[in-house]
Parts: C-alpha cells; sequence; structure tokens
C-alpha cells in the first residue's frame, strides 16, 4: 500500500509517515553493530532514529539464532524500523509483512550495503546494476504493508556510472517515505570522501525526504552537510562506534552554535559498562563476552595504555571478568585525569572502517 509521506522542516521537527522523530539525527543501520541495545544507547544519547541491521529476506534463514537477535525490539523506543535485504521481490514482501508482524513500525530496503557476500547474491548495493529489478522491489514491498517503506541506497554501482538521480525519482513513483543516501557508489567502498553533490541533486528533485550519510564524524560536518545537500537529515554510523555521545554532541551544536564539552573519564566508565551490562543480558554469556570485545576495543582506541590493556582482555572469557577489567583500566585512566583528552595518546579516525560490519561473520552465535 502506497503511504503518503508527511513532513515538517523547522527546527529540526521530521516525519516518517505518522511517526515525528525528535530530531533529524539517524543512526545507520551496520550489520553487527547497530543491534538492539547499541540502537537504545545511541537514542538515549540523542539520536532520533536508529535503523536496525540488515535482516536477510531468506525465511528459510529467519528463524537462527542471528535473525532473532536482529529481529529483537523488546522495549525499544518507537519508531521501530527493521531494514530487510535480498533481492527477490516477493520474498522482499512476504520479509516486510514478517517484520510488521513482529512490531515494526517502518520497513527499510537495503540497497547500499556494499559488502562483497551480500552483493555476490545481487542484494545491497549490487541491486543498482539493475533498474528493473529496483523498480519491481520497490512496487512489491510498498505494496505489501501499510506502514512507510524507507530505502538506504548509494549513487550507484560503479564510478562514472551513478544512477542515483533515476533511481530516486523511482523510489518516490513506487511510494517510499523518504531516501537515505549514502555519498559514495559500491565500487567506493569505504575509501575516497563522499560526495555531497549528488545528495543534493536528489533532494532537489525529490519531494520525499532525503537523508545524507557518508563521512559525518562531528558537529561541523554535521552543520555542514546539512546546509549544503539541503537535507532533511543526517544518518551516522562509523563515527558512533564506541562514541555514541555524538549525537547529544551533534544535537547540541545545532541547536546553540556552540561545542559540549566532552565527556569526563568517569561518564564514558560509566557508558561502557552500562553498555556491556546490556550485551550480556541481551546475548547472554558466551556471545555477549565475545560481541563486546569489538565495542571496548571502539571506545578505548587512542587511549592511554589501550593497546596492552585490550590484548589482555581479548584473554579474558566470561562477562564477569571482562568487566571487572574493564572497570579497572578505566580505574586506572582516572588517576591520570578527568577528561578523556586527558588521556588520549593518540589522534582517532572515526571514519576508519571496521570491517565488521562488511564481512559479516558466519560465525555461530550460541
Amino acid at each position: 500500500m502506497q503511504y503518503t509521506m508527511l513532513i515538517k522542516k523547522s527546527m529540526n521537527i521530521m516525519y516518517i509517515g505518522p511517526y515525528q522523530l525528535s530530531n533529524n539525527l539517524i543512526v545507520a543501520p551496520m550489520a553487527g553493530v547497530t543491534d538492539r541495545p547499541f540502537r537504545s544507547l545511541c537514542k538515549y544519547f540523542g539520536a532520533g532514529h536508529a535503523v536496525s541491521e540488515m535482516m536477510t529476506a531468506d525465511k528459510t534463514l529467519r528463524m537462527t539464532k542471528k535473525s532473532l537477535y536482529r529481529a529483537n525490539f523488546d522495549g525499544e523506543l518507537a519508531p521501530i524500523s527493521a531494514q530487510i535485504a535480498g533481492s527477490d521481490p516477493e520474498q522482499l514482501a512476504e520479509a516486510a509483512r514478517y517484520q510488521v508482524e513482529n512490531g515494526a513500525q517502518i520497513v527499510d530496503i537495503n540497497m547500499g550495503c556494499p559488502a562483497k557476500k551480500v552483493c555476490n547474491k545481487l542484494a545491497g548495493s549490487a541491486l543498482l546494476q539493475d533498474e528493473d529489478l529496483v523498480a519491481r522491489i520497490l512496487d512489491s514491498v510498498v505494496a505489501a504493508v501499510d506502514v512507510p517503506v524507507t530505502l538506504k541506497t548509494r549513487l550507484g554501482f560503479l564510478n562514472g556510472h551513478e544512477n542515483i538521480l533515476r533511481v530516486a525519482q523511482r523510489a518516490e513513483q513506487a511510494g517510499i517515505a523518504a531516501l537515505a543516501l549514502h555519498g559514495r557508489t559500491r565500487e567506493d567502498m569505504y575509501l575516497n570522501t563522499a560526495r555531497y553533490d549528488l545528495i543534493k541533486e536528489v533532494k532537489q528533485l525529490l519531494n520525499i525526504p532525503v537523508i545524507a550519510n557518508g563521512d559525518i564524524d562531528g558537529p561541523e560536518k554535521a552543520k555542514f552537510v546539512l546546509d549544503y545537500t539541503g537535507a532533511d537529515a543526517i544518518m551516522i554510523g562509523r563515527a558512533a562506534q564506541g562514541r555514541p555521545w555524538i549525537f547529544r554532541e551533534i544535537a547540541h551544536y545545532l541547536k546553540t552554535g556552540e561545542h559540549l564539552a566532552a565527556p569526563s573519564i568517569a561518564e564514558v566508565k560509566q557508558v561502557l559498562l552500562g553498555h556491556l551490562d546490556e550485551l550480556y543480558q541481551f546475548y547472554g554469556e558466551y556471545s555477549g563476552c565475545r560481541i563486546a570485545r569489538k565495542h571496548i576495543a571502539w571506545y578505548t582506541k587512542g587511549l592511554r595504555s589501550s593497546n596492552e590493556f585490550r590484548q589482555n582482555m581479548y584473554q579474558v572469557e566470561t562477562t564477569h571478568q571482562q568487566a571487572q577489567v574493564v572497570e579497572a583500566y578505566f580505574n586506572q585512566l582516572l588517576d591520570q585525569g578527568h577528561i578523556m583528552s586527558d588521556v588520549q595518546v593518540e589522534q582517532v579516525d572515526l571514519l576508519a572502517v571496521s570491517y565488521t560490519h562488511l564481512t559479516l561473520p558466519t560465525k555461530r552465535i550460541v
């Protein structure tokens, strides 16, 4: 069913269908990263919306443990957005219906993932090679559900063959409620820099909201991208890994033009230990301990003695020991300073690619 999109743009107010977002800062979907604990944490720190990890449209994989974790929205702040991925229009339509029955209030179609494992199945950004298939998928999914359907995509598959203007127009015709656009092609992966010129062109072409994505790593960049592209919202992914308070910092800057003070070491310690507790409760002892490792690494990157700390942390096999090791490390940092800059010994590239959400590891979750 085609869903009419309502949008109001003033003071950062944005609607997706009937759902008013608290602001126009959105957490990008990242496989292996944006699980329910991470989405909830980002929303706590001021993200106005978050999209789930992508879930396959293949119903034979729907009941795997990994899929069930990804489709767990229990207690999550509305609106709940479930991202689906695949290449078969009917399978994607069925997946959309399933996610709505499961509690999704918005369905997002993945046509942006550049991962080889996804693209080899002609899903994700590989779909951009076949505009006819793109159109059939858009029409099928929009017709299948009575909730807003959004689209996450890239500029095209290959550099020099960017087809986003045609794809974007076709998406609007199909009834897509909002378009999130990463300013790279699939060929780029995460190399080069995001191209905002094409996002600006797409925004000028469409009446539906456009969400700009790519290389947004701080308050000034966020404001620049919003102003330059005219986008209705921005989507932040890699820069929020280990730094969920980025949404608070950006929201404050957009509202006041001033920088918010960096979090204290004590606050980061509290946030990380709270995040770990949520991961342990969500995934259980075995998987919780292992999934937490990458998050701990992101939080501590560039901090004093952090390489040695991480090597020790990787050896720990229980959640209790892991939390103890983390707490002890932050207590050491507190002896050396008060704010994070006191113990930051190397510049951290917030946009450095974590291949966690690109390689989609097949290791079994138990």
